[in-house]
């Protein structure tokens, strides 16, 4: 019989977690990974520990869809891992399996070990969790996604719900061995956390995505409006393998059809974790560098392919990189791979997308933006100091460094390149692993959010600043505002349509593959106000190696932490979305939300025109948000332009919407187009290009 123990799960931290934070010393006892001391980085627990923390399973029942003789689904719920349910070989999928708990509880996850017998058929592949209070009236599923093809226990944690019912639905055999489905032992938890406040005021978290890695990298793919992500060589770490440097593990999920598929990418030899990524003109995902410290892979959506790009001139990781107002791409930094700044300084290189080559930009130096990373000092050697540039392309083919450093530069990328500094940002720190984004890209506005002085083994902060760019190589308005509510390193931040900020995730002392002093309470932030207010929590730590996407339907996934392997606590191979309180109503109900009828063109030139025509409720506003691709809290491509609506659009109602004149404010690519009420409710996105014009 299990116990009523408190669940040791990764939701175990809830927000009354306490705050435990790892010995330093610990550096110079035993070998670290990344630079974090193995023997602070969680093991994970044994899953007989696991699964003593689940709900008793007395007077429990079950049902399912089929079985094989001596493999009945009551077997998934008999405590022992020796059996196993396994569905009927003819019936063919999609299979579910539900247990009815007798009574309602607040549960906030599941596990499924898969069968030990040394067999894998039946291992689940795609599925569906979905929670019910009397067995009839399911809902929509609270989880989906894909498990890895193993015998290992899955964990899926979800939003707390009342529920009798559990039941899990498989639509594919993990690795295409049958249309069968087994379980060895189904576990259910009591949540660790209250129910979520209303969504009116403060959002959802309305489901979890498996995927079969953990996606430390995404990018939107602007054709089909998925969201590609990725790990390393391999799903859940990044070094020690005959595969690293030659193979990068990536899956797909589709909001549309709620399905997550699995791709090994090796054609590019290419290795692409602790990459530089953007998106290019022609909304390409470019990925440059990291454990394959000179390869450059493109992702093209179009014919969902990726190709060799080339090699960078000097080998690098962990570096940043941004798309620039004539379409090349910028990059400079990355000491973690390809040997350190010190002996080979990491400066400016550019990449013409048009011929796939890099070209090198020595008057664009690297040792102006370092940060004073101590463990830099302590090596006799910059490993940290140059890591993930705060870069910004903007007019003229200039690119801005806004951060981490609290020194702040102007790039130039013509002839060899130029650099100026452009003083520091006021009252602040080095700010590592902190965030940056520009809100409002026709002011020149950029919010800077949290970061710790030092990468690890370093308390984060809760400031906040807004800079504001005006010409290439002139000093930027730096101003400090009111601070976040809780200090953050290795969060994520997205620019909304309403032009809001919202803030995820983060550590308050800055550890790499711990999910100790979580900041599981995101923040949004009103550039009208310029107040922070607290979002409904999180139910899954959200710390280094975490990434956050704004999706096309205006909704937000945040996903991912760990990468350490697979005897590591902190692995966390899934996501969740997050629905912003601009889509409900007062009363908690869905808003209605306008509908984008008609537009124009796929394509606009700088300063040109869109025509527009809308249904349902009255549209207000426009705005159109960059495409992005992020990894290691780096979203060079997310910007945000806000547009007034003239009358005179095509059709019944129709308006004209004019696009920025500057290609240094409205960067070449892809962008989300969003129609907004008075009341901020957007519309599903439609895409548009946007290009030079000649």
């Amino acid at each position: 019989m299990r116990g009523l123990l408190s669940p040791v799960l990764f939701a175990a931290w809830s927000l009354a977690a306490p705050q435990v934070f790892p010995d330093r010393s610990a550096q110079a006892e035993s070998g670290t990974l990344d630079g974090v001391p193995v023997e602070v980085i969680p093991e994970k627990a044994p899953v007989a520990e696991i699964v003593a923390a689940a709900i008793p399973t007395d007077g429990w029942t079950v049902t399912c869809d089929s079985s094989q003789a001596g493999n009945d689904c009551s077997n998934a719920i008999d405590d022992s891992a020796d059996t196993f349910w396994l569905s009927d070989a003819t019936a063919s999928l999609p299979q579910s399996i539900v247990v009815d708990m007798q009574t309602t509880r607040l549960v906030g996850n599941i596990t499924i070990q898969p069968r030990q017998d040394g067999t894998s058929t039946g291992n689940i592949g795609q599925h569906q969790v979905s929670l019910s209070e009397d067995g009839t009236n399911w809902g929509s599923p609270v989880a989906l996604g894909t498990y890895l093809d193993d015998n290992k226990l899955k964990t899926t944690i979800f939003t707390p719900g009342n529920a009798r019912y559990v039941r899990v639905t498989s639509l594919s055999e993990a690795g295409n061995r049958g249309s069968v489905m087994s379980i060895a032992e189904l576990n259910v938890y009591d949540a660790t956390t209250e129910l979520p406040p209303s969504p009116a005021v403060a959002g959802s978290w309305a489901l979890t995505v498996d995927f079969p890695l953990i996606p430390v990298s995404a990018a939107i793919e602007w054709s089909s409006g998925r969201l590609l992500v990725w790990s390393s060589f391999t799903s859940n770490a990044f070094g020690g393998g005959a595969a690293q440097g030659h193979q990068t593990v990536t899956a797909s999920y589709d909001p549309a059809t709620q399905l997550v598929s699995q791709r090994t990418v090796t054609n590019t030899d290419h290795d692409m974790f602790c990459e530089g990524l953007s998106m290019d003109a022609d909304g390409r995902i470019v990925a440059a560098g990291g454990n394959s410290d000179r390869g450059t892979s493109i992702y093209d959506s179009v014919s969902d392919s990726w190709s060799d790009g080339g090699d960078l001139i000097k080998p690098r990781g962990y570096q940043s990189q941004a798309t620039l107002s004539d379409g090349r791409l910028f990059t400079i930094g990355a000491s973690w791979s390809g040997g350190s700044s010190t002996d080979n300084p990491k400066d400016g290189e550019i990449y013409d997308t048009a011929t796939n080559a890099w070209t090198a930009l020595p008057g664009c130096p690297v040792d102006p933006m370092l940060t004073s990373d101590p463990e830099d000092v302590s090596l006799g050697h910059i490993y940290r100091g140059d890591n993930h540039g705060w870069l910004f392309g903007w007019k003229n083919g200039s690119v801005f460094q806004a951060g981490p450093a609290v020194a702040m530069n102007w790039y130039g990328t013509s002839g060899t390149g130029s650099q100026s500094a452009a003083g520091n940002r006021a009252g602040d720190a080095d700010s590592m692993c902190g965030n940056s984004i520009m809100y409002d890209a026709v002011a020149g506005k950029i919010l800077t959010l949290g970061g710790s002085p030092n990468y690890v083994n370093s308390y984060s902060t809760a400031n906040a600043h807004i800079i504001t760019l005006t010409d290439p190589d002139t000093v930027p308005e730096v101003t400090a505002i009111n601070s976040m509510a809780y200090p953050r390193a290795f969060h994520n931040s997205l620019v909304l349509p309403d032009g809001k900020v919202f803030i995820i995730g983060g550590q308050y002392y800055a550890v790499g593959f711990t999910d100790q002093t979580p900041q599981l309470i995101p923040e949004m932030w009103d550039p009208a106000t310029q107040a922070f207010t607290q979002m409904a929590p999180l139910s899954i730590p959200r710390n280094y190696h975490s990434t956050g996407m704004l999706l096309p339907d205006a909704t937000v996934f945040n996903g991912g932490g760990g990468l350490c392997g697979d005897g590591c606590d902190t692995n966390h191979p899934d996501g969740q979305i997050y629905r912003p309180p601009y889509l409900y109503n007062a009363d908690g109900s869905p808003a209605d939300r306008p509908v984008i009828d008609f537009l124009s063109a796929g394509e606009v030139a700088v300063g040109g025109q869109l025509s527009i025509t809308t249904s349902g409720p009255a549209v207000t506003g426009f705005s159109l948000i960059r495409l992005s691709s992020t990894t290691h809290t780096v979203n060079t491509d997310q910007r945000r332009v806000a547009l007034t609506p003239e009358t005179g659009g095509e059709g019944s109602g129709g308006v004209t919407v004019t696009v920025p004149q500057d290609p240094g404010v409205m960067l070449p690519g892809y962008w989300y187009l969003f129609a907004l009420t008075e009341a901020g409710v957007p519309s599903v996105a439609k895409y548009v290009k946007v290009v030079n014009g000649g």
